[in-house]
């Protein structure tokens, strides 16, 4: 099986309700489309959103990098030697995670193709079902706890609520409201996206527990490069502590596990660069015992199919977060993922099932 082309193309899908974390604001979801056909036929897909304040990665660097670096590299290569093609993708540039990532998924894709079987089981087929939380965007108080409410109504039983744009007694509000409003057998998990100080983050985990709150765990409460800081707060807090944006690589990683800097691990495709490189995160997180979530950024269901696939094979991944596809205006797909509220249906087909790229959102026709 042999790549004979890489094409790209641009889409953009407009959200229902703004996402506000305390890292930007996202109205419409801008993706660039990696298509891959090998000269027997099979095509597969992949995806890279821009995420700039968190992988540097703007939609045309992503072209670029796919286009000008990665593809010149591929193009006549044998995907028998997969792991020298995945190699040749990581040597071809430093960092560009997401462009790396979108190639890494449309060449897994095209792999479980071949063998016949769907994603999930190619990479090890553990999960039979997955549930994802749905993230409750940051606003004032009141409004979060009417769309915390909104979202429990509709069937979601883990929420995961952003925090760390304001003062911490603010943030305090926002859960003691949201609380509040949807009793205790919810779960909430609180997502910092590094707005907080460690000794900001220990005093206001430290009052939530006080208060009764029962947080599942914070993710990300402090810088990305502050290990130091997150081990801090990971040592003076009684909360499960996730690192989120200091983990992209497998080394990052193992900075983390060595330290006991975090007690788990979010795993994003778009910052390790696909499925390739995630996987030896979870394997390496499985050696230290320590579980992981699969996350995503504001991806379209074409990333979002691949994570889930990824997040469904291996045992120490025992968190989804994949409400991105729900928060959007339209699908860009036929096939892939189904939602049934809260829980995700894994397609049967080989690959990622995903039968055809609808148009309707095209920004840029094929080159």
């Amino acid at each position: 099986m042999i790549i004979e082309k890489i094409e790209t193309l641009n889409l953009a899908v407009p959200l229902h309700t703004p996402f506000k974390t305390a890292l930007r604001t996202v109205t419409v979801a801008e993706t660039v489309v990696v298509k891959i056909t090998c000269d027997n036929g099979v095509v597969g897909f992949g995806e890279a959103p821009p995420t700039h304040v968190i992988t540097g990665d703007s939609l045309a660097s992503i072209d670029y990098a796919v286009t000008k670096i990665i593809t010149p590299q591929l193009i006549g290569q044998s995907l028998l030697q997969s792991e020298r093609i995945f190699e040749k993708i990581h040597a071809a540039l430093v960092g560009n995670s997401s462009a790396k990532a979108a190639v890494d998924i449309a060449l897994y894709d095209c792999l479980a193709q071949q063998a016949n079987s769907p994603l999930a089981q190619y990479l090890g087929g553990y999960h039979e079902r997955i549930e994802t939380d749905y993230t409750v965007s940051v606003n004032s108080p009141q409004q979060m706890a009417a769309d915390a409410e909104d979202y429990c109504k509709k069937g979601f039983t883990v929420l995961k609520v952003k925090v760390g744009k304001d003062e911490i007694a603010t943030d305090i509000k926002r859960i003691t409201a949201i609380r509040e409003k949807i009793g205790n057998d919810v779960l909430i998990r609180l997502d910092a996206n590094q707005g907080w100080k460690p000794k900001e983050a220990v005093r206001a985990i430290n009052e939530m527990e006080q208060s009764g709150l029962a947080i599942e765990l914070v993710e990300q409460p402090v810088k990305a490069h502050d290990i130091q800081g997150l081990k801090y707060v990971t040592d003076n807090t009684d909360t499960m502590i996730m690192a989120d944006e200091s983990v992209f690589s497998p080394r990052d990683a193992k900075r983390i596990l060595e330290t006991c800097s975090a007690d788990l691990i979010n795993i994003k495709l778009m910052k390790a660069g696909g499925i390739h490189e995630a996987m030896k995160i979870a394997k390496l997180a499985d050696v230290y015992g320590v579980e992981c979530m699969v996350g995503s950024m504001i991806e379209t269901k074409i990333g979002i199919t691949a994570a889930a696939n990824f997040a469904a094979s291996q045992p120490n991944i025992t968190r989804f977060d994949f409400d991105a596809p729900l928060m959007l205006s339209g699908d860009v797909i036929e096939g892939g993922i189904e939602y049934e509220g809260k829980q995700i249906h894994l397609n049967d087909a080989p690959g990622l099932g995903i039968a055809k790229l609808k148009e309707d959102f095209l920004q840029k026709g094929m080159d």
